[in-house]
């Protein structure tokens, strides 16, 4: 039977190694591993885009249908201001006049330059460029009549650049007739935006970033339910399913959590089917069996040629007895309700006592086995039954698979952890099992092939055992090469420690 695991999950908030990555590789992978980031994002890139596009293109059609309309207007209002600054049609402008008007009309400025006259009503703001442009240069007579000079890279850019706007810059100039020109144009510091006007334009944005991001945090909160179910699913706590919002009209991620709930329910039902299968083999298997020992106990040990046939016989239904017993106590410590008989326990006491059962059984080979205990360990409240099943199969491991003809004995040490645990391990100094067949070594039935098949004794299930009975007292379970021989070590915690309801 597989062991049920729980599902990893990756904290990339509590990895260290994360925490040590400059700011933007960190906002880029939480970026990479948030799909509500990227779905906020995506918003807003998507209303950045749809506002240019709006706002360009409805400010280009309004300014290009008001400047048809308001040209006629606008190139007489610009004569009346001219001929008001110049009464004069022979005389230069009037710079009283113009400071009257730009007193009068704040949201222009007024540029007079010529031979006699140079005045400027907003001395502060730099020149425009069109201002700077020759209009003679933009729109020449003719190509022949141009100078050689003029075809040649002389013009500078700010006559190419408003080559196309020379209508508009004649609409907004004006020429005396004794050679000063007159312009006029727009005070920008009249238009210009007061700074807590930038200000309350980011805040809306990032309120409006803020209220985008809570949306599609409620909106995609079922998949941290769907998450929280399929780890419980994966650690075989099937009892809670995965909530639906709105059963009766469920979204697309509803039916996924509904879809998982079923699928949750048949890999439940499959379980408890197999579970239910191998029990029922199992006891009923007992009967036939015990029939079978007493029925080999009474056959007659007097005859020499059946004294073997009868120990060979007895030594294969023991064997099966101690299959069909694991068996039973795998289901047990497997079930998500395992009940422990807890009570406090001397641990080198216990296992002193398993090693005088090993030598009870097997006789002349346990006796090396060495136990190196701490001087003070702490009582824990343990199941003994269940810590002598850990100890006698960690134990008959390392004996059989672990120690060759001249190998050192297998070394049994217990020390203290800094939780107040024990931590108990077997060591021999055998072959070793290679790396990667470590990690299978806990798996039912699982028996590596150089050392663990049938003629050396065993069915897979001894480490099995010992992973559940680790794990029913909330402890953990490792392997590892010591170089030389296997090192198996079991952690049982203190009494702080909540053992987990499910396996």
């Amino acid at each position: 039977m597989s062991q049920r695991r729980p599902a990893a999950g990756i904290d990339h908030a509590a990895d260290p190694a994360l925490c040590r990555l400059p700011w933007h590789r960190r906002a880029r992978r939480a970026v990479g591993h948030s799909i509500k980031l990227r779905l906020v994002l995506l918003f807003l890139a998507l209303a950045t885009a749809m506002a240019f596009v709006f706002v360009s293109g409805a400010q280009r059609a309004f300014s290009m249908g008001w400047r048809d309309a308001a040209r006629p207007l606008l190139m007489d209002y610009v004569d009346r201001l001219a001929a008001e600054m110049a009464p004069d049609a022979k005389g230069p402008p009037s710079v009283a006049r113009a400071q009257a008007i730009a007193a009068r009309l704040p949201v222009i400025t007024i540029d007079i330059s010529g031979p006699t006259v140079n005045w400027r009503s907003h001395p502060e703001q730099p020149v425009p460029a069109w201002q700077r442009v020759d209009l003679s240069v933009m729109h020449p007579p003719s190509t022949e009549a141009r100078p050689h000079a003029q075809t040649d890279d002389k013009r500078d850019n700010v006559t190419s650049d408003w080559r196309d706007e020379a209508s508009w810059i004649r609409l907004v100039r004006r020429d005396t007739a004794d050679g000063h020109h007159i312009a006029f144009g727009l005070n920008s510091a009249a238009f210009e935006r007061r700074p807590r006007m930038v200000g309350m334009a980011v805040l809306s944005l990032l309120l409006l970033t803020l209220l985008a991001y809570l949306y599609v945090r409620r909106l995609l909160r079922p998949l941290d339910a769907i998450t929280a179910g399929a780890k419980r699913f994966g650690a075989g706590q099937f009892d809670t399913p995965i909530p639906v919002q709105h059963p009766h009209k469920p979204d697309e991620l509803g039916q996924l959590a509904a879809t998982i709930n079923t699928m949750g329910r048949d890999i439940h039902g499959m379980l408890e089917a197999k579970r239910a299968l191998l029990l029922a083999i199992s006891h009923e298997l007992r009967s036939p069996l015990t029939r079978a020992r007493l029925h080999t106990e009474l056959l007659p040990d007097t005859q020499a040629d059946i004294a073997p046939q009868r120990e060979a016989l007895q030594r294969d239904l023991q064997e099966m007895a101690t299959l069909i017993s694991d068996l039973l106590e795998s289901e047990r410590l497997a079930s998500p309700h395992v009940a422990l008989q807890r009570e406090p326990v001397d641990l080198p006491a216990l296992a002193a006592e398993a090693l005088r059962d090993l030598r009870a059984r097997h006789p002349g080979t346990a006796a090396p086995i060495s136990l190196q205990a701490a001087a003070t360990l702490p009582q824990l409240q343990l199941d003994p039954a269940r810590i002598r099943l850990l100890l006698r199969n960690l134990l008959d491991n390392a004996l059989r698979h672990g120690t060759p003809p001249g190998a050192r004995a297998p070394e049994l040490a217990l020390s203290a952890t800094p939780g107040s645990g024990i931590s108990l391990t077997v060591r021999d100094f055998g072959p070793g099992v290679p790396e990667a067949q470590l990690p299978h070594l806990a798996e039912p039935f699982y028996r590596p092939d150089s050392a663990r098949t049938r003629s050396a004794g065993g069915v897979g299930l001894g480490l099995n055992l010992c992973k559940l009975v680790a794990q029913a007292h909330g402890g953990t379970f490792s392997a590892r090469n010591a170089a030389p021989g296997l090192a198996v070590t079991v952690t049982l915690p203190g009494p702080g420690h909540r053992a987990p309801s499910a396996k």
